[in-house]
């Protein structure tokens, strides 16, 4: 009898538990997520060039929503992993971005200082294990008097990302935080070669081998050049290292959200090798699965019109919670996601 009264607890506590995602997911709302890209995107924050002042102001707003939310400095007083690399080699999305003005950005190489800004939502019985969910907060910057606001790219990700470090800080503080550990980190430097997620890579504040997956937001607030109907979203990555992985995502996705996940540029012979090209491939090149959720590029790509009026925030606030609730599966299972293939 104590057995099965034992099953019974353990059954409704799951069934609870399960039901509790859905609501944390819907706290992800367009309001905040306006309200926050209204701001990294303006004009007074001049482009978030990494190493510009702009970039600076960017991680300060980022930060004090962490600290707003109650999430402590991962290390003494600070959310900043700051990091002095050499810029690395543009990587553009597209085909028809201004070559002079890239060469102008990009053409020499030289010492940036970057910022990755850390909000650590501490588990419960599996806290050891961790999801990192990145999306990079810096952009193009501003040259001469033309600002880049880089709204969708990457500022869409960014206040996609804020909002879920809040959904799982609700959560943690009404008794229903995650088993495992979950990094929201906003990286920058990824304009100049994804440098901040390379640095953190090569530099963990939490151990690689407890990584157990890094889901990466970049560019979500628009619809692709080759879309019409925007319920969609592009899933890059989540087979390539774990066919569980790929599995959970569209489980979830069935059971909550109901978006056309297009794996158009998933295929390893995928002439734009977009998997190569955003800060989840610093982590699939550690064996670390990924998924990387994108909207594909659109006429507004890299260009001083990328501005927020453009921006679809419908559209921001379900795949926010689609990363959200496949976040919340990956830190609350009971074993951890299978690793089939390794990237090197």
């Amino acid at each position: 009898m104590k057995k099965i009264l034992l099953l019974l607890f353990i059954a409704l506590t799951t069934l609870a538990f399960s039901q509790d995602n859905v609501k944390y997911a819907e706290t992800i709302i367009t309001a905040d997520l306006e309200k926050h890209l209204t701001i990294l995107a303006s004009d007074s924050l001049e482009g978030r060039e990494t190493g510009k002042p702009g970039q600076k102001m960017a991680a300060d707003y980022i930060m004090n929503h962490f600290k707003s939310l109650g999430i402590p400095p991962y290390k003494k007083k600070t959310y900043y992993q700051k990091f002095k690399v050499k810029s690395g080699r543009h990587l553009c999305k597209c085909d028809d971005c201004d070559q002079s003005l890239v060469k102008k950005i990009f053409g020499n190489k030289k010492k940036i200082k970057g910022e990755n800004v850390l909000g650590y939502i501490e588990g419960t019985d599996l806290k050891d294990e961790l999801i990192i969910i990145t999306a990079h907060y810096d952009h193009l910057g501003k040259h001469d008097s033309l600002i880049f606001n880089g709204a969708d790219d990457d500022g869409s990700g960014t206040v996609a990302a804020m909002e879920i470090a809040e959904a799982f800080t609700l959560a943690k503080k009404a008794g229903q935080g995650p088993r495992r550990s979950v990094l929201v980190m906003a990286v920058s430097g990824e304009e100049k070669g994804l440098l901040g997620s390379k640095y953190y890579t090569d530099h963990p504040i939490y151990p690689l081998e407890n990584t157990v997956a890094n889901l990466n937001i970049d560019m979500i607030g628009r619809i692709g050049d080759f879309k019409e109907n925007p319920n969609y979203v592009y899933l890059i990555g989540a087979d390539r290292l774990s066919q569980e992985l790929h599995n959970i995502s569209e489980q979830v996705n069935k059971e909550h959200i109901g978006l056309e996940l297009d794996y158009t540029f998933n295929e390893e012979d995928d002439p734009n090798r977009y998997y190569y090209r955003s800060d989840h491939y610093n982590f699939a090149k550690n064996n670390i699965p990924v998924i990387f959720y994108f909207n594909g590029i659109h006429e507004d790509y890299h260009k001083v019109t990328d501005t927020v009026e453009k921006i679809d925030f419908q559209k921001i606030e379900t795949i926010t919670r689609l990363v959200f609730l496949t976040a919340w599966e990956l830190a609350n299972r009971e074993e951890r996601i299978e690793l089939d293939k390794k990237e090197n």
